[in-house]
């Protein structure tokens, strides 16, 4: 891109100063943020409802939103970005200047996202991420779609060293390739029953928290509600009245209205997230589309690729359904930047997607060590203690009584089950080249680590573990870490030694500040 080449190209303005923005986003810009407006909206209406003339109240508002669309106005055209030789430069704000350089061998994902509004406008919002632990390092929102492909396909350029400046000879976009995996409505529909939530009644309670102030009763005033009920007739007598069987029924209507909201709970989200899923592998990575209003498109390289995690549960795995992601350099950077390769597949369908990033799945013939009894023992022993205090606690100053205290007993045994789940479920193994671990009786996660990705090694042991003679391993990679617990400190040397050997051999040439893949020596 040439600074002195000023045009415009699908309402992207390129100047003697930079690009900026798409001048339709404002638009989708100023939309999607009116849901910030309502407190703004709200105090302005019901502090001018008192006065005689109601053009006042409409005045206010409109003010609000005049000047809320005039700094996005303003910030829109203080907004400016360019592509230079070796990084992209972001310069904003409206009064204090901020000028942000992004190299581009630091750039670790660039993915594109479509929210509805600006799908419908042909827009998209294009986000550069490097890991640095703070989310989005830049984000450009909003550009054409066609504009957000060409940055894109800037970036791939420059960091597989075919720098490309200027608009003529800007790269195509990858040609679209056979998926390697893909869902139809179908296995969505399928993935969302497994997706059962709740989650409904969290967003419900906390929109009735922050607008209670707009219902004319105290909506968590339960008192209220029992007067409400018994003023239409419905009281304690009335529901003994109707006999255990009408009761029984009433309850099972109940639960069943909950378990129907959290099955289409858990539909709607999936669909709205998976819908359309489809991955790719292209020459640059992998690719990823999925969203029915929101459309996402990722792109991440497969050298980026440090572990692959594969999960299922007890429910899923019955039927033969797992999960796959892959950790990336990046996943610091947010909660969820795990690349979701394969949310609901088969094994057969996640071994070839796997083998596409260099990880293989374990040998079959090959067992996983279980780790010591004894250390999950000891730990659960060592809380016996806090419980018995715990106890002696309640009935000492809350006043409970004996029997009521004496529930909290059954605590330890509880959790005393739960953890000879983890023990039973946990299982670790280390071949030549990879390091694998499997953990949870729930969540059944195994993860799979390529040795001459560990970056650091480090045995650790507790006080009590050091007197039972046992160590952990917890290898540091970028993007996670996987741990080896409960070990017999020879063996945690050992597995120490031999991962630092195969990672010693390795060849980390940088040419051009991008790491190549591993050679080993």
């Amino acid at each position: 891109m040439t600074d002195s080449d000023p045009r415009e190209t699908n309402g992207d303005v390129t100047g003697s100063e930079g690009t900026k923005l798409h001048i339709s986003g404002l638009f989708v810009g100023f939309v999607t943020g009116l849901p910030q407006l309502i407190f703004p909206i709200f105090a302005a209406f019901f502090g001018t409802r008192g006065t005689d003339n109601p053009l006042i109240s409409i005045a206010a508002v409109s003010a609000i939103l005049l000047f809320s669309l005039l700094f996005r106005w303003l910030a829109w055209m203080r907004f400016h970005y360019h592509i230079g030789e070796h990084d992209i430069r972001i310069e904003s704000g409206i009064i204090s200047r901020n000028a942000r350089s992004i190299p581009f061998e630091r750039i670790q994902d660039v993915s594109i996202e479509q929210k509805p509004l600006a799908r419908l406008l042909g827009l998209g919002e294009v986000k550069f991420e490097t890991g640095g632990g703070d989310g989005d390092d830049a984000k450009l929102s909003f550009v054409s779609v066609e504009e957000a492909n060409r940055l894109r396909e800037l970036v791939k350029a420059h960091k597989s060293g075919q720098a490309v400046i200027s608009h003529a000879d800007a790269p195509v976009p990858d040609a679209d390739m056979p998926p390697i995996f893909a869902m139809d409505g179908k296995r969505v529909f399928i993935f969302g029953l497994y997706s059962f939530s709740l989650v409904i009644f969290a967003v419900l309670g906390g929109l009735a928290q922050q607008f209670d102030f707009l219902l004319p009763f105290e909506i968590w005033d339960f008192r209220h509600w029992i007067g409400m009920a018994e003023e239409r007739g419905v009281t304690v007598e009335n529901l003994n009245g109707i006999g255990w069987t009408a009761q029984i029924i009433l309850a099972v209507v109940a639960l069943g209205a909950l378990v129907l909201v959290g099955f289409a709970t858990g539909i709607i989200r999936t669909m709205l997230r998976d819908y359309g899923f489809r991955l790719e592998r292209t020459a640059k990575g992998f690719r990823r589309r999925r969203g029915l209003l929101t459309l996402t498109d990722a792109v991440m390289p497969a050298h980026r690729v440090q572990a692959a995690v594969v999960q299922t549960g007890p429910i899923r795995k019955r039927r033969g359904w797992h999960s796959l992601k892959f950790v990336s350099l990046a996943q610091d950077s947010k909660e969820e930047t795990n690349f979701v390769a394969a949310p609901f597949a088969t094994l057969g369908e996640i071994w070839p997607i796997a083998h596409a990033a260099l990880i293989r799945e374990p040998d079959a013939a090959v067992r996983f060590r279980q780790g010591k009894a004894k250390w999950w023992l000891i730990r659960y022993v060592g809380l016996i203690p806090a419980f018995i205090v715990g106890v002696w606690a309640t009935m000492f100053f809350a006043g409970a009584p004996f029997r009521q205290a004496g529930l909290m007993l059954f605590v330890p045994v509880i959790i005393g089950f739960f953890w000879w789940l983890e023990w039973r479920c946990y299982g670790d193994m280390i071949d030549e080249k990879q390091i694998y671990v499997r953990e949870g009786w729930w969540r059944q996660r195994l993860s799979i680590a390529p040795q001459v990705k560990v970056q650091t090694v480090e045995i650790y042991q507790g006080p009590i573990a050091r007197r039972q003679g046992l160590a952990s391993v917890n290898f540091g990679i970028s993007g996670g870490s996987l741990e080896m617990i409960a070990l017999p400190l020879e063996t945690a040397r050992a597995i120490r030694d031999a991962v630092m050997e195969q990672v010693a051999a390795v060849d980390y040439s940088v040419v051009a500040g991008e790491t190549r893949a591993p050679k080993i020596a």
